[in-house]
């Protein structure tokens, strides 16, 4: 298994234990939705910073883009810190640092926050793969659709 699947698989077993242990009997969970890793692909990097993939978690009461150091110990003493990052394109967002025992430092931005906009999984995933493509340069969009997805108009919309 190769160390990205590994610890994106790792990230997908603690959100299902949180799930399952401090979520339980939490009104804000879509029974609906399940823990899914969508789209996680190595991000750039500062200098000096360790190496890391990016991609969004869904969770049944939660939307995130998660920045996941590759190192588990990596960032560990930044919890609650805020860095603001890019996944590549011109859009930059404000992530926060969390630490989790067992598994490590990761740092999340809110997409989405509860869920119930969602019928099932596969809109779910299907919103975050549409937000992905938006996000990463190698995909073309055009300025209305970004607009639309940031909530800007057309005129308003950065290239």
């Amino acid at each position: 298994m190769s160390e990205l699947r590994a610890r994106v698989e790792a990230l997908e077993a603690l959100f299902r234990h949180v799930e399952r242990t401090r979520m339980a009997g939490v009104p804000v969970l879509n029974r609906a939705l399940c823990v899914e890793a969508v789209g996680f692909e190595p991000v750039a990097v500062d200098a000096g910073e360790a190496p890391a993939v990016a991609g969004v978690l869904l969770t049944p009461w939660f939307m995130n883009l998660v920045w996941l150091p590759m190192q588990p110990a990596a960032g560990e003493g930044r919890v609650g810190q805020t860095r603001v990052r890019s996944l590549g394109g011109p859009t930059c967002f404000e992530f926060i640092a969390a630490h989790e025992p067992g598994f490590g430092a990761y740092e999340a931005c809110s997409l989405a926050s509860p869920m119930f906009d969602y019928n099932d999984q596969a809109q779910a995933s299907a919103t975050a793969v549409a937000v992905l493509a938006e996000l990463r340069p190698a995909k073309v969009v055009s300025n209305a659709r970004r607009g639309f997805l940031f909530g800007r108009n057309a005129a308003e919309a950065r290239p």
